[in-house]
């Protein structure tokens, strides 16, 4: 199976220190159990708002053109090219139920782009044809729809109100294994600079984010959207740590602008 995932490994330096005195790992402690009190636990929250997080699953043709070896380009000429070959592909990934009445779901533009079909399932296994409403490439955002009934939606959070340190939930399909939670804090704002999209203005968290999550939701406290997870850096494409979301008003006005307009419009 082949992870259709736009989370992006990038090749760091690697800084290695010879450090004489032995080091010990810091733990944060635990916040212990008081009798007659239930654990401290993000439980509560997550049976509101895990059904809202769904997993996406497509398939689609992409046309490739054959490249000819630099060897026999002297019979072709220098505008020869190729044949085109259409290959077929799968891919997975996440999105977010933002209105459960007009069944609309958020996710990234990578996901689904190429697509001849989409399916959306829900947490309760229950699978759905989504049509796709509009997409932005240069935000990376897409907008599906699905038709069904007695949907969960997840509330928009104001993401220029967070905070570096602030706590996040990120819930996504890391690896088709199915919907996973994972936690962590905000590292940093407004991250740039990392040549993944047109317009970038990234949250980074630590939040463990993998191939599949794509598309899946980074949430406050509060169980709020505040950012679609959508890129992660580190070496052969594996979670160390820093992974990178679309804040939650960067998309929330761009899913505006295609439910009026079928499109993101720019400079109008």
């Amino acid at each position: 199976m082949n992870v259709k995932s736009h989370l992006t490994t990038l090749t760091a330096l690697t800084l290695s220190t010879a450090i004489g005195l032995a080091s010990l790992p810091a733990t944060a402690a635990l916040p212990l159990a008081v009798a007659g009190q239930s654990l401290p636990s993000l439980a509560p929250i997550l049976e509101q708002v895990t059904p809202a997080v769904v997993n996406i699953s497509v398939s689609g043709t992409k046309v490739s053109q054959q490249r000819i070896p630099e060897a026999f380009r002297y019979f072709f000429g220098p505008e020869g090219h190729g044949s085109q070959q259409r290959r077929p592909f799968q891919g997975l990934g996440s999105g977010v139920i933002i209105d459960a009445e007009q069944g609309y779901i958020l996710t990234n533009n990578h996901v689904i782009a190429d697509a001849d079909e989409i399916k959306v399932m829900l947490k309760d296994g229950h699978e759905y044809e989504a049509t796709l409403v509009g997409a932005d490439k240069s935000s990376d955002i897409a907008l599906l729809q699905i038709k069904a009934e007695n949907l969960t939606a997840i509330k928009f959070a104001d993401s220029d109100k967070l905070r570096v340190g602030d706590f996040t939930i990120a819930i996504g399909n890391p690896f088709g294994l199915g919907q996973t939670v994972t936690s962590g804090i905000v590292s940093a704002l407004g991250r740039t600079g990392l040549q993944l999209e047109n317009l970038e203005n990234f949250i980074q968290t630590d939040a463990a984010i993998n191939s599949g999550n794509s598309g899946g939701a980074l949430l406050n406290l509060r169980g709020e959207l505040i950012g679609i997870n959508t890129a992660i850096l580190g070496p052969n494409g594996g979670n160390v740590g820093i992974g990178l979301a679309i804040p939650a008003n960067m998309a929330n006005n761009l899913v505006q602008q295609i439910i009026e307009h079928g499109e993101v419009r720019r400079g109008v």
